[in-house]
C-alpha cells in the first residue's frame, strides 16, 4: 500500500516571539515495513537532518529573529508492506525497559497488567492487555494534556492515543517487556480519530510488534512510522521552546490517503 501524507502545522503567537527553537521529527525513514518514495519539509529556512539517540531523523529549526507565527509543512509518499507484522532493528531493546515520568507504572497499572497477563509474556497476552486498556480508557479528546501521565489517564479512564500508548508502555515495562512509544500517521476512514497518531511497540521474540490501543490493532498495515522513544516527549513530531510571544494558538491539518497504483486497478 502506498500512502500519501500532507501535514501542515501553524503556530500563531499573541505577541512577537524574540527567538524560538523547534525539534522536528517529521521525516520517516526506510525500514523492513516502509520505503520512503519521496518526502520533503516546508520550513522557514533550510535545516540539515541528523539522527537522534533513538535513530529518528531530527531537524532542529532555530529562528533568532522576531516572529509572530511559524508554519511547518511535511509531505510525501511512503510504501507500506501490509504483510509484515514485526520489525527488526539494530537498537538494543533494554533502554525501553526504563520508566519515565509519563510512563511510570503505579500500583493500579501494575495490578491491571498482572491480572490480565498473569504469567504470559507473549503476543497474545499483550493483545489481551491492549484490548483491556481500550475498554478501560475511553477515547475522549480534550480531557488530557501532553503532560498527563499514564497513571493519571488510567485513573481518569479517559484520554487519547498518546494516553493509550503511555498506559500500554507502563504495563508492558512493569511486566519486564521492553516497549517503546511510536509517533506517525494512520490511514483511517473515521473522523473521530486524527490521522496523526501514536501507538506502542513491544519487544517479543527478537522483534518489535505493534499495539495500537486506540484502534485495537495489532497489525500495523495502515500505520506509517515517524519516530520512536521512551514516551511522547522523545517522539512527538514537533517540540519546541521560545522566548516571549504570550499565548499560543496551534492549527494542524493532516491528510493521509492511499494511492492506487496502475497494477492495482
Amino acid at each position: 500500500m502506498r500512502l500519501s501524507i500532507s501535514h501542515d502545522t501553524t503556530y500563531h503567537y499573541e505577541n512577537q516571539v524574540r527567538a524560538s527553537i523547534q525539534y522536528l521529527r517529521m521525516t520517516p525513514h526506510d525500514s523492513e515495513r516502509q520505503h520512503v518514495i519521496s518526502w520533503e519539509l516546508d520550513l522557514p529556512r533550510a535545516v540539515r537532518a541528523q539522527l537522534d539517540p533513538y535513530g529518528n531523523i531530527l531537524h532542529v529549526l532555530t529562528l533568532d529573529e522576531p516572529h509572530e507565527s511559524i508554519v511547518i509543512g511535511a509531505r510525501g509518499q511512503v510504501e507500506i508492506d501490509e504483510r509484515r507484522e514485526a520489525e527488526h532493528d539494530e537498537q538494543s531493546p533494554l533502554p525501553f525497559l526504563r520508566f519515565t515520568r509519563l510512563t511510570e507504572a503505579d500500583q493500579a497499572l501494575r495490578d491491571f497488567a498482572n491480572q490480565l497477563c498473569e504469567q504470559r509474556r507473549d503476543r497474545n497476552g499483550l493483545i489481551d492487555l491492549m484490548q483491556a486498556l481500550n475498554e478501560h480508557i475511553r477515547y475522549e479528546p480534550g480531557i488530557t494534556e501532553t503532560e498527563t501521565s499514564a497513571a493519571e489517564a488510567f485513573a481518569g479512564r479517559q484520554g487519547v492515543c498518546q494516553d493509550h500508548a503511555h498506559a500500554f508502555l507502563a504495563c508492558a515495562r512493569s511486566l519486564g517487556i521492553p516497549a517503546r512509544y511510536v509517533s506517525g500517521y494512520l490511514l483511517t476512514n473515521s473522523d473521530e480519530h486524527l490521522a496523526s497518531h501514536a501507538w506502542a511497540e513491544a519487544w517479543l521474540d527478537g522483534a518489535w510488534y505493534s499495539f495500537d490501543v486506540t484502534n485495537c490493532l495489532a497489525k500495523p498495515e495502515r500505520h506509517l512510522k515517524l519516530a520512536v522513544g521512551l514516551d511522547y516527549l522523545d517522539a512527538c513530531p514537533v517540540r519546541g521552546m521560545r522566548r516571549g510571544g504570550g499565548s499560543e494558538k496551534m492549527h494542524a491539518r493532516v491528510d493521509v490517503s492511499s494511492i492506487v497504483l496502475p497494477q492495482e486497478q
